[in-house]
C-alpha cells in the first residue's frame, strides 16, 4: 500500500516538496485530475490540480475531499495553507518546469501500480479493486465489461445469490438474466446515464436486488459495476460507488493501453514469422510458444455485410488474457486474424481454439477459418499460405463446419491452385473445349456439358447418363458426334487431365 511519505519521497526527485501534511501516514489508493466542470468534487486520494494557480487554490482546498492535492506552482498563499490544515488536506508543490504529463505519469504509476493487497495482487488486477470497492459500498461487487462478461469480483461468496454464483462460474451473465435486464431497460440506462440504478429482485427466482452503475470514459461505455443488495444504497455508499466507477474506468483504460501495446509487439513478431523470418526459433522463444511444430490459423469474421469491426473484435478476443495463459500468438493483417498454435498432429487443438473463439463472439458474428498444415519454425510462411487457401475454401462454402483444415481439404486446394495457374494465361482460341463450346453456341448442342460429365465420371457411361438425365446411348452418340467436331483423344490421360482443368477454370463445379 502506498502512503503519503512514499509519494513525497518519489516526487522529491521531480522537483516537488511538501507544503503541509496533517497525515503523513495516509494511505493512497486512487488518483484524479482536477475537472472544473464537475458539480461535486470527487473523493480520490490524490488530486492533480491541473490548471489551478495559487490564486484559485483556496477555493479548491475548501471544496476537495482528496487526501493530498498537487499544485504546479512555486508558492501558496497563507490563506490556502490554513484551509488545507483545517480540512486535513496535504499539499504538495511542484516546480512549474516539470510538465503535467510527466508528473501524472509518475503519480499514476506509483499509486495505481505500486500498492498491493495481502494476496500480493497489484491494483492493475481488478480483483483487488473489487475487494476494496465491496468494503466501501457494503456489498459484494462484480465488475463487468460492456458485453456482460465478468472482469473481476470481490471475495466472500458464501452469501451470494444464484445469479452471482452462475455469473462468476460462467464468467458471463446468464442469458435468461440478461434478457430480463434488457426487458427492464437496464442496459438502456447504462448506455445513457452515469447515475446508479437499483434493480429489484428478479421475478420468480432466488435473485436479490442489485445496484448498477456505468463505467464510462467520455461517451464510451467501458463496462459496469454491480453491487448485490436487497435495497437501494444510502447516500454514503452511493457516493463511494460513483467514485469507484471513476477508478474502475481509469483501470480499464490503463489496461486497454497496456494490452494494445502488448498486442502490437506480439502482432509484429507474429508477422515476422509468417513472412519467413530467418531467426524464427528466437522469435518463437520470445513469444513464449512451446514445442517444435506449429500450425497457422487464418480467421475472418463479419456481421451482415460488415467485416472490419467483427474482425477487430475477433482479434481482441484472440489476444485477451495473459500471454502464458493463451495457447497461441496472433497478428491482425489486412482483413484477417492470423494465429500461430502449437501442433498436436491432427489439428484437434486448432479446431477447438476456433470453436472457443466463436463462443467468445456475439451470436450474430459469422466466422470463417482456415487451418494450415503442420510446420517447423522456418516453415511458418508455408503454413500461413495453406491457412489462406483453406480459408478461401471455407469462404466459398459457408455450409461447412467451423474451420477448414488444409490436410483434410488438400484436393480442393490443389484444384484451386490448378485453376489459378491455368487462368493466368489467355484461354486458347482453339482446342477441344473451345471448339465444342463454339459448336454449342452455334447449334444449340450440349457437347461441353456431356464432355464434362464423362470426364468427371471417369468414362462411366451409366454414371454420365444419370448426371445428364439421359440414356447411356445418348451419351455414346454425343461422344461420336463430338469427335467429328474436334479431335478429343480421350485415351490420352494427359489430354483428359488438361480438359478437366480447362473446364474447372471456366466453369467451376457448384
Amino acid at each position: 500500500m502506498v502512503k503519503l511519505d512514499r509519494l513525497v519521497n518519489v516526487l522529491g526527485g521531480y522537483g516537488a516538496w511538501l507544503c503541509c501534511a496533517p497525515r503523513r501516514e495516509a494511505e493512497l489508493r486512487s488518483v484524479a485530475l482536477h475537472d472544473p466542470t464537475e458539480s461535486e468534487p470527487g473523493a480520490e486520494d490524490v488530486l492533480l490540480a491541473v490548471g489551478v494557480g495559487s490564486d484559485a487554490a483556496p477555493q479548491l482546498l475548501g471544496d476537495t475531499r482528496a487526501t493530498v492535492v498537487v499544485f504546479r506552482t512555486a508558492t501558496l498563499t497563507e490563506h490556502a495553507r490554513t484551509l488545507a490544515e483545517e480540512h486535513g488536506v496535504a499539499v504538495m508543490l511542484v516546480d512549474p518546469a516539470v510538465s503535467w504529463g510527466q508528473l501524472a505519469g509518475v503519480v499514476y504509476g506509483l499509486v495505481l501500480e505500486g500498492r498491493e493487497t495481502e494476496a500480493g495482487r497489484g491494483p492493475t488486477d481488478l480483483f483487488a479493486l473489487a475487494d476494496s470497492l465491496a468494503e466501501s459500498v457494503g456489498g459484494p461487487v462484480t465488475i463487468e465489461d460492456h458485453r456482460s462478461g465478468v472482469l473481476a469480483y470481490s471475495r466472500r461468496q458464501e452469501s451470494a445469490d444464484r445469479a452471482r454464483l452462475e455469473t462468476i462460474l460462467g464468467r458471463r451473465v446468464p442469458e435468461e438474466i440478461r434478457r430480463e435486464l434488457a426487458d427492464r431497460e437496464v442496459f438502456l440506462h447504462l448506455a445513457s446515464s452515469d447515475e446508479p440504478l437499483f434493480v429489484g429482485p428478479l421475478a420468480g427466482s432466488e435473485v436479490d436486488g442489485r445496484v448498477v452503475i456505468a463505467v464510462r470514459a467520455g461517451r464510451e461505455l467501458l463496462g459496469s459495476i454491480w453491487v448485490e443488495t436487497p435495497h437501494p444504497l444510502d447516500s454514503r455508499h452511493e457516493a463511494a460507488l460513483v467514485d469507484g466507477a471513476r477508478t474502475v474506468a481509469l483501470h480499464l483504460l490503463r489496461t486497454r493501453a497496456s494490452a494494445d501495446l502488448e498486442r502490437q509487439v506480439e502482432s509484429d513478431s507474429v508477422l515476422r514469422l509468417l513472412e519467413g523470418s530467418a531467426d524464427a526459433p528466437a522469435v518463437i522463444s520470445r513469444l513464449g510458444l512451446r514445442g517444435g511444430r506449429f500450425r497457422v490459423v487464418a480467421v475472418q469474421a463479419h456481421t451482415g455485410g460488415e467485416h472490419g469491426a467483427a474482425t477487430l473484435l475477433a482479434f481482441e478476443r484472440a489476444t485477451t488474457g495473459f500471454g502464458w495463459a493463451r495457447p497461441g500468438r496472433s497478428a491482425l493483417f489486412a482483413n484477417a486474424v492470423y494465429t500461430i498454435l502449437p501442433d498436436d498432429d491432427d489439428a484437434t487443438s486448432a479446431r477447438e481454439w476456433v470453436r472457443a473463439l466463436i463462443r467468445e463472439l456475439p451470436a450474430d458474428v459469422v466466422v470463417f477459418a482456415g487451418i494450415g498444415g503442420t510446420a517447423e519454425p522456418l516453415q511458418l510462411a508455408a503454413s500461413r499460405q495453406e491457412a489462406d487457401e483453406s480459408l478461401a475454401v471455407h469462404v466459398g462454402g459457408p455450409g461447412r463446419s467451423s474451420a477448414v483444415v488444409y490436410d483434410d481439404s488438400w484436393h480442393e486446394i490443389l484444384l484451386r491452385r490448378l485453376r489459378n495457374a491455368a487462368s493466368t494465361g489467355r484461354v486458347p482460341a482453339r482446342g477441344p473445349v473451345a471448339e465444342l463450346r463454339r459448336h454449342d453456341a452455334e447449334r444449340g448442342t450440349r457437347y461441353v456439358e456431356t464432355l464434362r460429365a464423362w470426364l468427371e465420371c471417369q468414362g462411366d457411361l451409366g454414371a454420365s447418363a444419370s448426371r445428364l438425365a439421359v440414356h447411356p446411348n445418348t451419351v455414346r452418340y454425343r461422344l461420336r458426334k463430338m469427335a467429328e467436331v474436334t479431335p478429343l483423344d480421350l485415351e490420352d490421360p494427359d489430354k483428359r487431365l488438361a480438359m478437366i482443368i480447362m473446364l474447372a477454370v471456366e466453369e467451376p463445379s457448384a
